[in-house]
């Protein structure tokens, strides 16, 4: 769970099974919190029970037979979860894992996982349940309702020995989103499921002692100190079951469908020590080197480049790279020019020249600082916008004053809040001579409603830079025209038969849409220009070829409920409802 501290901030909670337990006694327990430092406080908790045990109890440690008995979150079955609150509000009760409770072991289910279903009221309408009144807005509460109702059912029909895949076959066709979910019973048996696109990261890991899984392959490794090629992707659509004996399966669950992993998970969610994810970032970066020196005419000499911290610098490193690629072609050239002309035996230089050229380096200069150790993208709205205005600090002392066009790379620009609030106020105070702003990223124009925290029309700025631009040509009918068709297909339910945003978009060139959100994302009042370059849809998969999902830069939804997310959101913003299209 520590090492996947940068999946979600918002709270933590952990689940145990415990085996062959005495009737009677308890076999399930979960702990969840919502403070600050959630990972922290789960297991001070866990810990202080076995202080207490081991005062009373000394060297009782070294029976952990008897310690089983007596630590509530000692068990054979482990399930972690780190909220990001995406659906659902960010309270105690909405933090993972969930349980549904009942007196026959096999039908106690604990759930947890990353995903966001898009159908959670058709789910409940199957399931023929109501949530709780503290859990109705969670997608998990959805997903576990109808999985108990049929985990029930199956104990009716065989209760002899649970088919856990029987009850999966049924339930996750009936999902509508992308997911990477763990789960166990209160008889001991453990799984994870991955849907059929393979949307949300999926890695498990087996040896003779333990199964795991979890959303990051880094995570993994580091943890049980094992090489990458032992780690392994759980397939689009499978599931990994290890049932009460422990006897191992992957079930292929699902039909496997196009592959649509996240981009997002490499270019940000996820860390970057995978070694995969790591050289990726760098590719996405290099990639960036060539339309940033067209930008700056080739001027290295009088340009300085830098980072926007933190998951942005490895993208930086890449960058960087191209920059010093250019330059040493411009040494080489150089100085094989220098003696062209000359007589044989004769040198085009002397000593001084040929140092200055072969000393000459790329400037780059750590400009930024975050101050706040949290990241702002991944933390509650209401709490966002008052973060921005202090997250980052700068290095004074760095830039030749009207001189120097400083070049800085971030991984994704998806509001432009902290650009235009915090970021490009503080770049401006050290007075160069123009700023640019790199985005490893291209433009995120559509909502996600598989995963990550983007789901409000109105908040991207790539969207507010096409609005502006219709204003300006007076053109805004057609914002209602969309909305009469989209109110039309809903009357119809067909809102999830197209991607109606796409036609607003197709209104402009992408550099039409560039150079408004430059614009967008300057300082009212500052003299300094500034301009936004993005990462192009072919160098993104370039970069990363076995992550193709796209759906947030091209609108291209790998499933019927994204087209359904898009179009509400749409209509949200005209209607001006500040509300999750989902």
């Amino acid at each position: 769970m520590e090492k996947q501290h940068n999946r979600g901030q918002d709270g933590a909670g952990i689940a145990t099974v415990k085996l062959d337990v005495e009737p009677g006694y308890p076999f399930m327990n979960r702990l969840r919190t919502n403070v600050t430092q959630a990972i922290a406080d789960i297991f001070q908790q866990v810990g202080k029970e076995i202080e207490e045990l081991e005062k009373y109890h000394p060297g009782i440690k070294n029976h952990p037979g008897l310690m089983k008995g007596h630590v509530s979150f000692l068990g054979e079955l482990l399930l972690g979860h780190l909220r990001y609150g995406t659906q659902g509000k960010n309270k105690l009760e909405y933090c993972h894992p969930f349980i549904n409770r009942d007196t026959i072991p096999v039908r106690n289910l604990a759930l947890a996982g990353n995903f966001n279903i898009v159908n959670s009221d058709e789910l409940l309408a199957l399931a023929g349940k109501e949530p709780h009144e503290t859990t109705r807005f969670s997608d998990l509460a959805a997903m576990i309702e109808l999985m108990h109702t049929f985990l029930c059912r199956e104990d009716e029909e065989s209760p002899q020995k649970m088919d856990i895949k029987k009850v999966l076959k049924k339930a996750l066709p009936l999902f509508d989103g992308g997911f990477h979910v763990g789960g166990m019973t209160g008889n001991g048996i453990g799984f994870v499921f991955r849907d059929a696109h393979g949307i949300r990261p999926s890695y498990y890991y087996i040896d003779d002692e333990v199964v795991v899984a979890a959303s990051e392959r880094a995570a993994i490794r580091t943890s049980f100190n094992v090489n990458e090629n032992e780690v392994k992707e759980l397939m689009p659509g499978q599931a990994l079951i290890v049932d009460e004996t422990g006897v191992i399966e992957i079930a292929q669950i699902l039909e496997p469908k196009e592959r649509k992993a996240c981009s997002f998970e490499r270019i940000y969610f996820s860390r970057g020590s995978d070694e995969k994810i790591y050289k990726e970032r760098k590719a996405l970066g290099y990639n960036l080197s060539e339309p940033v020196l067209n930008a700056i005419d080739h001027d290295l000499k009088n340009t300085i480049f830098s980072f926007i911290p933190n998951t942005a610098e490895t993208a930086f490193y890449g960058m960087v790279k191209g920059m010093e690629n250019y330059l040493n072609k411009v040494k080489f050239e150089r100085i094989l020019s220098w003696g062209k002309d000359l007589p044989a035996g004769q040198a085009g230089y002397d000593e001084e020249k040929l140092r200055e050229m072969i000393n000459r380096r790329i400037r780059i200069e750590k400009i930024a600082i975050k101050d706040v150790k949290m990241r702002t993208f991944i933390t509650e709205d209401a709490g966002r916008s008052e973060m921005v205005q202090h997250v980052y600090d700068i290095t004074y002392g760095t830039v030749r004053k009207g001189l120097d066009t400083l070049v800085v790379i971030d991984d994704s620009i998806v509001r432009g809040t902290t650009l235009r609030e915090s970021i490009i106020k503080m770049l401006a105070r050290l007075e160069p001579k123009k700023i640019i702003i790199i985005s490893s990223s291209p433009q995120i124009r559509y909502p996600d409603c598989y995963g990550i925290d983007m789901s409000k029309m109105g908040e991207f700025i790539a969207f507010q830079a096409v609005a502006a631009l219709l204003k300006e040509r007076e053109k805004e009918e057609c914002l209602q025209e969309l909305y009469n068709h989209c109110k039309e297909l809903q009357r119809s339910n067909q809102l999830h038969t197209e991607n109606v945003v796409k036609r607003i978009y197709k209104m402009f060139t992408i550099d039409e849409i560039t150079n408004k959100i430059a614009q967008l994302v300057t300082p009212p009042d500052l003299q300094i220009p500034v301009q936004v370059i993005y990462q192009t849809i072919e160098n993104l998969h370039t970069a990363c070829p076995n992550n193709l999902g796209d759906w947030y830069f091209t609108g291209n939804y790998p499933t019927p409920g994204g087209n359904k997310v898009v179009n509400k959101a749409f209509m949200n913003y005209v209607e001006g409802k500040n509300v999750r299209g989902y």
